[in-house]
C-alpha cells in the first residue's frame, strides 16, 4: 500500500510536483499544518521561516508551470539541523551564548540543496554543543521521539530524525562525528548516510567564527528512503570553491545490482560495547535473508586490528577534534585530570580528558594509528563489499539529563552500562573515515525502531546506498510511527 503523501520520499514528492500532481505551495502548506499539528509535542522543528518559504515555493509553482528545467527536488520542502547556517537564522549549536548569531549566508550544503529545488523551511533542534544521542538544550528544550514520547530522538541530528519520521519535512541534511546521523535514524526508524569524511564540504557548518573543517566529523542527509540518500549526497558533495580549483570528486558507482552479488561481513556485538539482544536478533535476521538471497555472508570475517585499541584512537581523536571549543579553564582542568588519572584508567572520562588535552606528538601518533586501520578496512575489503554492523548499544533510551553525561548509564540485557560505552559503533568505521548508511531493518518487542549500519569502503559511498536500497525495496520500507499516520 502506498504511504500517504507526507511519508512518501523526496523523490517521490518531486515527481508528483514535476507532473503536475501537487502543487510546491500546496505541499509546503502540507506540511506546515503537520508542523502545526504535531510539533508541539515532538519540538522537532525549532525555528521557521514561513513567509519566505512561501514566497520561494510559488517561485517554484512559477517555474513549473513555465516548463523550466527543474532540479532532482524541486519543491520537495525541507527543514535542516540547527548547526548549519541559513540566512537570516540564528546559528546557536543549543548554546544560549550564541542565541542572538544570526547568520548571514547560507552554508554550502544548505545552497546546494536549494539549488536542488528544495523548499527549505526551518531547522531542527539539537543538543548543546551537538554532544549527546539526545536533542535538548536552554534555547529551545526538549526533543522527543516520534514513536514513544518519553524517549530521546537521538543527537546530534534528533530534530532532523524525529521530524522525518513523523512526516514534518521532505528531507533534511545532518553531522556526523559520533554517529549523529546514523543515531537519529537508528532511533527514529529513518534512512541516513555518513559520507567518507571529505566527500562532502562542511563549509558553513559551525559555531561562531570557526572556519576550519574538523577531523572526522562529517555532514550528509537523511530521508525517508535510500533513493533520497542518493540524490541528496549527488546534489551535495564536492569540494567548496577553494579546492574545487585543483580537483573534482568522482565517487565510484556500485558495481553491483542485486543482493547475491554482494559480499556481506556481519558483526552483531563487541566485547567493547555489548549490544541488546533484540538489536543482535534484528542483524541476525538480515544475515539469514541475505543468505537466503544466495549473498555470501560471513559473520566472523573481521578487520586485522584490535579493537580495543581503536576504541582508544577514536576516543581521543574525537575529544581532540572537539577540543578547541574549551574554555581555557576547562582545557586546564582536563590536563590537570589526564596527569592525575593512573595511565591503566580505560575509562571514558580519562580517555575523554586525555583527548581534551593532547599534546600534538600524542596526537600524530594516534593519527598514525588510525592511518594503519585505515590500510587493515582496505585489506579487509578486498574480500567483501560491506559490512553490516549495529549502529548503537539499544534501541531509543528514556530522556536522560544526568551531568555530566559520562554518569549516565544504559540499560542493555538487563543490565546497567555507561551510556558512552556506545561510542564505539560511532568510531568503528568513522575514525578511519568510511562510508557508512542507517537502514531500519526492524523493532524491539515494544515497538521502537532497529536499525542497522553498512560500512564500506572508503568513497563506495554509493554502494552502500546502494545496498541499503535494495534492503528497503527486498527486505522492509519506511514505516511511519503509528500517531503520525
Amino acid at each position: 500500500m502506498p504511504l500517504d503523501l507526507p511519508f512518501q520520499t523526496a523523490k517521490q514528492l518531486a515527481a508528483a510536483v514535476r507532473k503536475k500532481k501537487i502543487g510546491c505551495l500546496e505541499l509546503l502548506d502540507l506540511y506546515l499544518k503537520r508542523v502545526e499539528t504535531y510539533n508541539p509535542e515532538l519540538n522537532a522543528v525549532i525555528a521557521t521561516d514561513i513567509e519566505g518559504a512561501r514566497k520561494r515555493a510559488r517561485a517554484a509553482d512559477r517555474a513549473v508551470k513555465a516548463g523550466k528545467k527543474l532540479g532532482p527536488l524541486h519543491g520537495v520542502p525541507m527543514t535542516i539541523k540547527e548547526s548549519f547556517d541559513v540566512a537570516g537564522f540564528p546559528t546557536t549549536w543549543g548554546d544560549p551564548a550564541f542565541k542572538d548569531t544570526v547568520a548571514e549566508t547560507n552554508a554550502l550544503v544548505v545552497q546546494r540543496m536549494l539549488d536542488a529545488g528544495v523548499t527549505l523551511f526551518g531547522k531542527t533542534n539539537v543538543p548543546l554543543n551537538l554532544a549527546d544521542w539526545q536533542s535538548y538544550n536552554e534555547i529551545y528544550g526538549q526533543t522527543n521521539n516520534p514513536w514513544d514520547l518519553s524517549r530521546s530522538p537521538g543527537g546530534s541530528s534528533g530534530g532532523a530524525g524525529a521530524a522525518l519520521a513523523a512526516g514534518l519535512t521532505g528531507i533534511e541534511a545532518g553531522s556526523d562525528i559520533g554517529a549523529s546521523i546514523r543515531n537519529p535514524a537508528h532511533y527514529c526508524g529513518v534512512w541516513g548516510h555518513k559520507p567518507t569524511w571529505g566527500v562532502v564540504s562542511p563549509k558553513g557548518h559551525r559555531l561562531g567564527n570557526t572556519v576550519a573543517y574538523p577531523d572526522i566529523n562529517v555532514v550528509g542527509p537523511l530521508a525517508r528512503g535510500a533513493e533520497d540518500l542518493e540524490i541528496a549526497l549527488d546534489a551535495m558533495a564536492g569540494p567548496d570553491e577553494i579546492d574545487a580549483r585543483g580537483w573534482r570528486l568522482s565517487l565510484p558507482r556500485p558495481k553491483k545490482s542485486r543482493l547475491r552479488d554482494f559480499r556481506v561481513a556481519v558483526l552483531r556485538t563487541d566485547r567493547n560495547a555489548e549490544v541488546d539482544r533484540a538489536i543482535q536478533g534484528e542483524i541476525q535476521k538480515l544475515a539469514d535473508f541475505l543468505a537466503k538471497k544466495k549473498a555470501a555472508v560471513d559473520d566472523k570475517a573481521r578487520p586485522a586490528f584490535d579493537t580495543a585499541e581503536l576504541l582508544d584512537t577514536y576516543i581521543k581523536l574525537l575529544r581532540g577534534a572537539t577540543s578547541a571549543r574549551l574554555s581555557d579553564e576547562a582545557f586546564a582542568k582536563a590536563a590537570a585530570d589526564a596527569a592525575a588519572l593512573p595511565a591503566g584508567d580505560k575509562s571514558y572520562f580519562a580517555q575523554m580528558q586525555r583527548g581534551n588535552s593532547l599534546p600534538h606528538r600524542t596526537w600524530l601518533r594516534l593519527d598514525e594509528r588510525r592511518h594503519r586501520y585505515r590500510l587493515a578496512w582496505e585489506a579487509f575489503f578486498d574480500d567483501f563489499d560491506v559490512m553490516i554492523c549495529p549502529i548503537s548499544m539499544g534501541a531509543a533510551f528514556p530522556h536522560d539529563h544526568v551531568d555530566p553525561r559520562h554518569e549516565r548509564t544504559i540499560a542493555i540485557n538487563n543490565k546497567k552500562l555507561p551510556v558512552v560505552d556506545q561510542v564505539f559503533w560511532a568510531g568503528y568505521s568513522g575514525v578511519a573515515y568510511l562510508p557508512s548508511t542507517a537502514v531500519p531493518i526492524g523493532q524491539t518487542a515494544d515497538g521502537l525502531p532497529i536499525g542497522v549500519q553498512v560500512i564500506g569502503r572508503q568513497y563506495d559511498d554509493h554502494t552502500t546506498i546502494a545496498f541499503a536500497k535494495l534492503l528497503e525495496k527486498e527486505y522492509r520500507g519506511f514505516e511511519p510511527p503509528p500517531a503520525y499516520s
